[in-house]
C-alpha cells in the first residue's frame, strides 16, 4: 500500500482513537529501525502512516531519536506529505500555553544528530531557505483556525537537550526574535526536504520556557499537563487537516534533489556503503 500522508508525533493521536482500521507494520531501513512500528490506518477515510517519535512509552530522548530511520521509513511507505507534531516552549508573551504555532522558519542549534541521508561517498546540497512547505502549512493553519483555537505563525529554534534551556539561553533566543523553542523538529525538517516531502510543523505550546518572570519555569510536569489538555484539540486539528490535502504538488519540496547532487555518479559506487548508496539513489534520485 502507498500512503501519501504521514504523521510523526506523540502516542496521543493513536491512543485517542483518531486512526481507524489501524495495523502496525515493522520496517527496517538502511539506517536501522525507526522509533517504533509504523501504524497504517485511516483518518477521515484517508490512508495515513503514523509514527511515535519517541517510541511507545517515550523511551528515546530527543538527541537519541533515529531521525533518519523515522523519515526514511515514511518514505518507504510512499509518504509525500509529512505532518510533524511537537511540544514547544513559548518565547513571547502573546504565545500562550495551550496555543498552537505553525512553523514558518527554523534555527538549528542541535549538534549531535545526523541530519542528512547523503554521506560516505555522496555529497548533496538541497535548498533549505524555506524549511516548511507553505501550501501544507497554510492548510494546517486554517485547520487550527476553524477549530477556533489561538494559533500563530513563527520561527522555531531547535536546541540539543535533553536538558531545558538556561535562563540566559532563553533570553538569547528572545533577542533573536524567535517565537518557540523545542528539541526535535530540525532533523526531521532537513531529512524531509532531502526526501522531497512536503512538511508542516504543528507545534503545541506547553510553557513559557524560563524567561517569563512570575510564570512557572518549564518542567516535565507542566509540559505533560498542557499536552494532555490539548490532546483532543490536536486530534481534531489533524482530522480537519488530512482531508484537505489535495495531492497537488506544485511546490519546490517535490523537486528538492534536482541539481543537488554534486558527487560524480561513477565515484558513488566506489565509496561508502554500496547497499545504502544504492537504496538512496533508487529512492531519492530521478
Amino acid at each position: 500500500m502507498t500512503v501519501k500522508v504521514g504523521i510523526i508525533g506523540g502516542s496521543g493521536l493513536y491512543n485517542i482513537g483518531i486512526i481507524k482500521n489501524a495495523e502496525e507494520i515493522e520496517i527496517n531501513t538502511p539506517f536501522g529501525k525507526p522509533s517504533d512500528k509504523i501504524t497504517i490506518g485511516k483518518i477521515q477515510d484517508v490512508d495515513v502512516a503514523f509514527l511515535s517519535r519517541h517510541g511507545k512509552g517515550h523511551i528515546y530522548p530527543p538527541h537519541k531519536v533515529n531521525y533518519r530511520a523515522n523519515v526514511f521509513a515514511m518514505k518507504q511507505c510512499g509518504v509525500e506529505y509529512l505532518i510533524s507534531i511537537a511540544a514547544v516552549g513559548s518565547l513571547k508573551k502573546q504565545i500562550k500555553p495551550c496555543d498552537f504555532l505553525i512553523a514558518d522558519q527554523l534555527i538549528d542549534r542541535s549538534f549531535k544528530r545526523a541530519t542528512t541521508f547523503f554521506e560516505d561517498g555522496i555529497t548533496v546540497h538541497v535548498g533549505f531557505a524555506d524549511p516548511f512547505c507553505k501550501r501544507l502549512s497554510d492548510l494546517a493553519y486554517d485547520a487550527v483556525k476553524k477549530q477556533k483555537l489561538d494559533v500563530h505563525r513563527g520561527t522555531y529554534i531547535c536546541m540539543e537537550g535533553p536538558q531545558f534551556s538556561t535562563r540566559a539561553e532563553s533570553n538569547l533566543y528572545r533577542s533573536w526574535n524567535v517565537d518557540v523553542v523545542g528539541m526535535t523538529l530540525a532533523p526531521e525538517a532537513k531529512l524531509a526536504r532531502e526526501a522531497e516531502m512536503c512538511l508542516c510543523g504543528i507545534l503545541n505550546v506547553t510553557d513559557y520556557d524560563c524567561w517569563y518572570e512570575g510564570q512557572k519555569d518549564v518542567s516535565v510536569a507542566n509540559v505533560v499537563e498542557n499536552l494532555k489538555k490539548n490532546e483532543k484539540n490536536t486530534a481534531e486539528i489533524i482530522k480537519r487537516l488530512v482531508p484537505t490535502i489535495k495531492y497537488i504538488r506544485d511546490c519546490e519540496c517535490r523537486n528538492a534533489l534536482n541539481y543537488a547532487l554534486i558527487t560524480k555518479l561513477d565515484l558513488i559506487k566506489e565509496k561508502g556503503n554500496p547497499q545504502v548508496n544504492k537504496v538512496l539513489l533508487d529512492r531519492f534520485m530521478r
